[in-house]
């Protein structure tokens, strides 16, 4: 058995991740148990219940504050109890208190996974805990190369304990009827070209830049409209742009959605202005449903975007070059469209499920060049 621990206060892109990951890997016959943290305030009891629907035995235990010792205790006894072979930790808090745990009950195989290249993680007290820790940890698992670099260089993870194993998505069409319908809620027409977000409104999405570069090509084309799917601690900022910027109307915000990823079908085209983002699942999920990406150059997201081929690149913050990439996609619809037939057939030949569960299961057959024992 391999218990996997990971800190989640909602679903985005590790969590639905994981959600692809381990019943992956359950069905490779390796079996697989989960320990959800929870903040005592956001349960994530319809996450753990599906989880347990797909065939992964999962569970849920409260952290209450970024360094908790007791956790650490409640953790090493739920191991003694499980007695798995191994562990793997997602996320920074599961990453702290799961590998000390597991150090604590005589357990030496211990995996995780670096999902994002936060600038927090600069810090130097942060980066001198994580060159501890990399002492202890078996190997290493990046979801980009852009974070394999990102933890080499400012985690001092030694280069032979890291690999890359890149997020996989198996594609499905989203219904057509969902275009329409999504269209109608918002009162545009069949007829309007769609530019749409997925993300959380939170700062590191970029979404301001958007937003205005979206406010300078308006007036050329009054058709257009800006949907954004999500929702967060920006939202109220957000609104006092639009309203600021006379986008009533042309600028929506749609709340978060479960059925997310079968709405993007009512967008034309795809915009991802993140100011990092370790990998960007969303940026799949739109690749499925054949949209152009327009995307940030920065972290993992040139290893999915193929510049000029399945969507445009651009400086991360420059409003002008978003503006530019729009009038692009708007301006040469055809263009758009072929950028998008030629996403769907990327993510089918690089990146699928299948693929990313297979490397991960090779990664378990690894002990680690160095010593996890020191």
């Amino acid at each position: 058995m391999i218990v996997h621990i990971a800190k989640m206060t909602g679903v985005a892109g590790t969590e639905n991740h994981l959600l692809t990951l381990l019943p992956g890997l359950q069905a490779q016959g390796i079996q697989i148990h989960l320990i959800v943290l929870t903040e005592p305030e956001k349960p994530m009891d319809a996450y753990i219940a599906e989880m347990n629907r797909r065939g992964v035995p999962s569970e849920g235990m409260v952290i209450n504050q970024d360094v908790e010792y007791g956790l650490i205790g409640r953790l090493a006894e739920r191991l003694r109890i499980l007695r798995p072979e191994a562990v793997h930790t997602h996320l920074i808090h599961a990453d702290w208190h799961g590998v000390i745990a597991a150090r604590r009950v005589g357990i030496r195989r211990i995996y995780w996974s670096g999902h994002n290249d936060d600038p927090f993680r600069y810090r130097p007290l942060i980066r001198l805990i994580q060159a501890y820790l990399w002492r202890r940890v078996t190997v290493g698992i990046a979801i980009s190369e852009a974070v394999r670099q990102f933890m080499i260089k400012v985690e001092f993870a030694p280069p032979d304990k890291v690999v890359t194993v890149r997020y996989g998505l198996d594609p499905a069409s989203p219904p057509p009827e969902s275009r329409d319908l999504f269209r109608a809620e918002l009162g545009l027409s069949s007829s309007a070209f769609v530019f749409g977000s997925v993300c959380r409104l939170i700062e590191q999405k970029g979404l301001p830049h958007a937003i205005h570069a979206f406010k300078s090509l308006s007036g050329a084309y009054p058709n257009a409209h800006y949907v954004i799917i999500g929702d967060g601690k920006m939202r109220g900022e957000l609104e006092a742009l639009i309203d600021s910027l006379g986008l009533r109307g042309r600028v929506h915000l749609a709340g978060w959605r479960a059925n997310a990823a079968a709405l993007m079908n009512a967008f034309d085209a795809f915009l991802m202005p993140s100011l990092w983002e370790g990998f960007g699942l969303v940026v799949l999920e739109a690749m499925a449903a054949r949209l152009p990406v327009i995307a940030s150059n920065v972290s993992a997201l040139p290893e999915i975007v193929v510049q000029d081929e399945t969507g445009l690149l651009v400086a991360a913050g420059d409003t002008a070059g978003l503006e530019k990439a729009m009038r692009y996609m708007v301006g040469d619809s055809e263009g758009a469209r072929r950028m998008g037939a030629a996403g769907r057939t990327r993510l089918e030949s690089q990146f699928s499920v299948a693929h990313m569960v297979e490397q991960t299961a090779q990664v378990y057959q690894r002990r680690g060049v160095s010593d996890p024992h020191s």
